[in-house]
């Protein structure tokens, strides 16, 4: 499989059984297949999968919300990125990154959205640096946020 190949698209129906996988491979938070086909019901521009050679290895799901804004003290349009996640195999080649700037993309010029906030574990440091490069910073702390106990950054950037 050659990786360095990829293709971004937006999720399909039949992408499910594959995403629900890469869920329960790569994170400890897993979801039932009805939230992620509402997040693909209500956001399908911002719920985008990568695909090697046919085969679907990442996705990244959001959705927008309305909210107080993590740089000025006022409502405004968040996207929320809810959920990222590439195969073992298939990480460090940029997938990530483009799942990443093509999901904001979108929640930036079709749904409207002003800022992008996420939340990340604390251990996670290779998430983070993603994050990081990508212009978003620690706003806050959320202790206790998972259910293991393991607290939580919430990062956010202006769109």
């Amino acid at each position: 499989m050659n990786v360095e190949s990829f293709v971004v698209r937006e999720f399909r129906p039949d992408d499910l059984e594959k995403v629900i996988d890469i869920n329960r491979i790569c994170l400890p938070e897993n979801y039932p297949a009805f939230f992620f086909m509402d997040h693909y019901r209500n956001y399908p521009k911002a719920f985008l999968v990568a695909e090697v050679e046919g085969e679907v290895v990442g996705y990244v799901m959001c959705r927008i919300e309305w909210g107080l804004s993590y740089f000025k003290y006022m409502p405004t349009k968040l996207g929320h990125v809810i959920s990222l996640a590439v195969l073992p195999h298939a990480r460090r080649k940029g997938l990530g990154t483009n799942l990443m700037l093509t999901s904001m993309k979108a929640m930036k010029e079709v749904y409207g959205a002003k800022e992008f906030y996420l939340e990340v574990r604390v251990s996670n440091l290779p998430a983070i640096r993603l994050y990081e490069r990508l212009g978003f910073r620690v706003v806050r702390i959320i202790r206790g946020y998972y259910s293991d106990g393991e607290d939580a950054y919430v990062m956010a950037r202006p769109a």
